[in-house]
């Protein structure tokens, strides 16, 4: 097919390096424009932009596509399908209709629970016991489209947003290129019932409340792995935890029950497992205590 695709980050990367390996003409690259990072702060494009370049592919970087100029350069490419997977722009209808066949996007949920923008971190937070991939056929609604295709994937006790993010960006590109490879793409209505909102994470919601049930601690720590990382302070150091384990052991809630970072919560406790200080890299509890002892008794602020 003559395809149009259009993403942003890491997550999207895969499922264009996938639809290229199966032989699809990528016709043009949509991506958000370069953004400041860095210590110098120098515009780098984004993942998408970057790897699209590389392959010697157009890549174009409106900040809209509401104007009807833009939407005339877009449908004079004629593709077949356009391929979305975390773009970050709304798509006005003159765009959904614009390829022959529709858009279709890789969602990282089992829809229609966790539409939004943040499904892979609210599923692990929720206490899912699965997430999975998606591909629906878009329409002007927020991720209401049809479903075409669906995988599930298990979330274990020590799944993170990241390694969830990792096995759902390989699920969602192959699921992809299977779409696209039907006799005719078939696609059902989403279920009316179920439907639950992904919210974007807020990083107001970071901290740590240690007075909460051991499992809930830990799939909040999880699904904010590594970023924005959830976190405690203590002795004014600010300590982000990005793995953890539920323990057998109790205590009052924020209160370290041994110098092997055991730490009580409101019920059940939880082993950190990995740690960052501010300002340095995330390192395993052993080599975290190497530099910064805690001692048991001491309490979370």
């Amino acid at each position: 097919m003559r395809l149009i695709f259009m993403g942003t980050p890491d997550f999207a990367v895969e499922t264009l390096k996938a639809l290229i390996g199966a032989g699809h003409e990528i016709a043009c690259v949509y991506s958000q424009p370069p953004r400041p990072a860095g210590r110098g702060m120098a515009e780098r494009p984004s993942p998408v932009h970057a790897f699209a370049a590389s392959q010697g592919i157009e890549v174009r970087v409106p900040i809209s596509l509401k104007s009807a100029d833009e939407q005339a350069r877009f449908a004079d490419i004629k593709p077949d399908a356009a391929v979305v997977v975390a773009y970050g722009l709304l798509l006005p209808k003159p765009i959904l209709d614009a390829p022959r066949l529709g858009c279709f996007n890789v969602h990282a949920s089992l829809l229609p629970r966790w539409r939004g923008a943040a499904p892979i971190q609210r599923a692990i937070m929720a206490g899912d016991a699965e997430s999975g991939v998606t591909i629906m056929r878009m329409e002007e609604g927020l991720d209401t489209g049809p479903m075409c295709k669906v995988a599930r994937l298990p979330i274990a006790p020590r799944t993170t947003a990241q390694s969830l993010h990792d096995e759902l960006a390989e699920v969602g590109a192959r699921l992809m290129v299977e779409v696209l490879g039907q006799e005719g793409i078939a696609c059902t209505p989403q279920p009316s019932e179920g439907v639950t909102y992904a919210r974007k994470i807020d990083k107001a919601e970071a901290k740590i409340d240690f007075t909460s049930p051991a499992a809930e601690v830990r799939n909040h720590i999880h699904g904010l792995s590594p970023f924005p990382g959830a976190w405690f302070q203590m002795n004014g150091t600010r300590v982000k935890v990005l793995l953890c384990e539920t323990v057998d052991a109790a205590g009052e809630a924020g209160q370290f029950l041994d110098d092997r970072l055991t730490i009580a919560c409101g019920s059940g406790a939880l082993r950190l497992l990995k740690l960052q200080r501010e300002g340095k890299g995330a390192m395993d509890a052993d080599t975290f205590l190497r530099g910064f002892g805690i001692a048991a008794g001491t309490r979370v602020t």
